[in-house]
């Protein structure tokens, strides 16, 4: 079973200022180590002036591509404390740069750490975070008798309608969680007697995010 996993939907950014160096966290989720090393580079262009850009960024549903950077800062400080926070929070395809401007005072290695960690984890908590979920996207064919059936167990089982076609029949399009499929069929076919036409159309990635279901991927099933 493919289980799901946490992505940044939306980045965000997050301040802290710390012995009056300011920390300034940049959010932003990414699909590729190319798109992490551009906008690392456009951060530093934004920052020109800046002590340090450190940055992490974590790729792949199983977090096939990780980096870090301390950028200047002694070694363990700011990179890696960054990393840990992202695999702390099991966010996946995110880069996280935090620029800091030297205040003057040395705030030491512990110090570092914690301002570093705490920048990072403001940025992740201004950001919009969904839970991509593997599924199955379906197509119900049914009488009108057997509609509000349908819509009674959609609303059951939190099952997305996506769309509702009504013809001579009624086709209704739902998003079903993986762990759910097996369950939706039985209990379609049960709450019909059987006279549903039930297709599985395609395998879906999809996530929710203030109430609205999103589709990231859809791969199409060979009918047939």
């Amino acid at each position: 079973m493919v289980e799901s996993y946490k992505i940044v939907y939306e980045g965000g950014s997050g301040e802290l200022v710390e012995k009056k160096s300011r920390f300034i966290a940049a959010v932003k989720p990414v699909a590729s180590e190319e798109e992490a090393l551009a906008f690392i580079e456009a951060q530093r262009k934004k920052y020109w002036d800046a002590r340090h850009n450190c940055y992490a960024y974590v790729i792949g549903r199983k977090n096939e591509i990780m980096r870090f950077s301390d950028d200047g800062e002694p070694g363990g400080t700011a990179g890696k404390p960054m990393l840990d926070v992202l695999l702390g929070e099991e966010v996946h395809d995110v880069v996280v740069v935090v620029t800091r401007y030297f205040g003057g005072t040395l705030l030491g290695t512990g110090g570092l750490v914690r301002a570093y960690s705490h920048t990072t984890l403001l940025g992740l908590e201004d950001s919009r975070i969904v839970v991509k979920e593997p599924g199955s996207a379906y197509e119900v064919l049914t009488d009108y008798n057997g509609i509000g059936k349908l819509q009674y167990l959609a609303a059951q089982m939190g099952l997305t309608i996506e769309d509702t076609e009504y013809t001579e029949a009624v086709k209704m399009k739902l998003l079903v969680p993986e762990d759910l499929c097996t369950g939706f069929v039985k209990k379609v076919t049960e709450a019909t007697n059987g006279r549903a036409e039930i297709n599985e159309t395609a395998q879906v990635y999809f996530g929710n995010l203030d109430g609205e279901s999103i589709v990231f991927e859809r791969i199409a099933k060979e009918q047939g």
